[in-house]
């Protein structure tokens, strides 16, 4: 059964910088479970904020940061504006904004700090693999179609296993890519999934846009992320 949810919006640190993040939350004090859903290059969507909306109904406490609060918290529809965007903003400056998230989600009195996931969708893909390399308290991690570190040295840190989603059509992400991955795992001795489906482009989770959106596999994604999180997290 869907749970009650609340919606906030909430503003914390990253060193001299001021993020913003949309909080989707079960209408509970009970401490639960959160995750960190990571935006696509086009900023903090109404998508983004239904997929946190979306966890919360299943009973974790969920939190978008907007990664592009240093930049204005630019949102936008245009391809063209959202590349410049994504590449404006540096990998590091990403990466402290969601260290930051993390140490205001251990503030948060209905968090269990010691069970925090991540998850994020084309660019938030890229960071979704790349947080739990440098912060070891996330515990587990779905990126959807993100790029995979090349050279993939960052993966031996991982802090938890990974399940990592891909669309055999996607025109950003290579089959190679997806092969270093699966190499890195075995390497490093990580636990980890690869999920291909067959047919589905870059970003086929994204149902508001019917050009990329393909239902079934965003249907089997959606329940293989909440299987994979609940195992991980509410065991």
């Amino acid at each position: 059964m869907a749970e009650v949810t609340r919606e906030t919006t909430v503003q914390y640190p990253s060193g001299n910088v001021t993020v913003r993040a949309h909080v989707a939350a079960p209408q509970t004090k009970e401490r639960r479970p959160a995750i960190i859903v990571i935006q696509e290059w086009w900023g903090l969507t109404d998508h983004i904020k239904d997929v946190a909306r979306r966890y919360a109904a299943e009973g974790y406490v969920a939190i978008a940061p907007d990664l592009y609060s240093r930049l204005g918290n630019a949102l936008t529809t245009d391809p063209g504006e959202a590349g410049k965007l994504m590449n404006t903003l540096k990998q590091d400056d990403g990466l402290a904004d969601l260290n930051a998230t993390v140490a205001y989600l251990k503030t948060v009195p209905e968090v269990d700090a010691k069970r925090i996931g991540v998850t994020g969708f084309c660019m938030g893909g890229s960071y979704a693999l790349m947080l739990p390399c440098i912060n070891a308290d996330i515990k587990a991690a779905v990126p959807f179609y993100g790029q995979v570190p090349n050279p993939e040295a960052p993966l031996q840190q991982l802090s938890g296993p990974v399940l990592y989603f891909y669309g055999e059509d996607d025109g950003w992400i290579t089959k190679a890519d997806v092969q270093r991955l699966a190499a890195a795992l075995k390497k490093y001795n990580k636990p980890g999934e690869i999920k291909t489906y067959s047919g589905a482009p870059h970003a086929f989770f994204r149902d508001t846009d019917k050009t990329v959106y393909r239902p079934e596999a965003a249907k089997d994604a959606w329940a293989r992320a909440t299987a994979f999180f609940k195992q991980h997290l509410k065991s």
